[in-house]
């Protein structure tokens, strides 16, 4: 896996101060997409485990609330288990919540195993492409209306989307 970019601390992508990972490689091609370069599956550095562990090392600082995975698209991080590593790694190593952004719907992701297994490590999922004629810069933590903020666990307990009302 390829990274885009790490940002140490990060308030735009959830709520506080996070620690984000934005990956390489995306095959939606969103219209307006703010992130065009990091679409490439080379583009950026090459995921290590050094790389890991520093990154292991920033959410473990004690102002950072949790990690954001976006990118690029996480969810086509699907050819090794780098990143269900990396996120088996933060559950059983820093115990922060997860957030990750996906052009994939919830009602997609579930129907594929592996992207499936990905989301089941990670407590909130922002769901779908980033559609131009529906985009809302009032919006928090998404770009599009059409986009939902969802909680992972309790949509997977009611194999249903239960969208995360409060996300202070």
């Amino acid at each position: 896996m390829y990274y885009a970019q790490i940002r140490k601390y990060d308030t735009a992508n959830g709520p506080g101060i996070r620690s984000s990972l934005f990956v390489s490689g995306c095959t939606h091609r969103c219209l307006g997409c703010f992130n065009r370069e990091f679409m490439k599956f080379n583009y950026g550095n090459l995921w290590t485990k050094e790389v890991e562990d520093e990154f292991i090392k920033m959410v473990l600082d004690s102002h950072v609330k949790g990690v954001t995975i976006l990118g690029g698209e996480p969810l086509d991080q699907i050819e090794d288990d780098t990143l269900l590593n990396l996120l088996t790694r933060i559950n059983s190593e820093v115990g922060k919540n997860i957030w990750l952004y996906s052009g994939y719907t919830f009602e997609q992701i579930m129907v594929h195993e592996k992207r499936k297994k990905i989301i089941s490590f990670c407590d909130v999922l922002v769901d779908g492409l980033f559609i131009q004629a529906e985009k809302d810069l009032k919006l928090r933590f998404r770009g599009s209306r059409n986009q939902r903020i969802i909680d992972v666990q309790k949509s997977i307990t009611a194999n249903s989307v239960q969208l995360l009302e409060n996300f202070e």
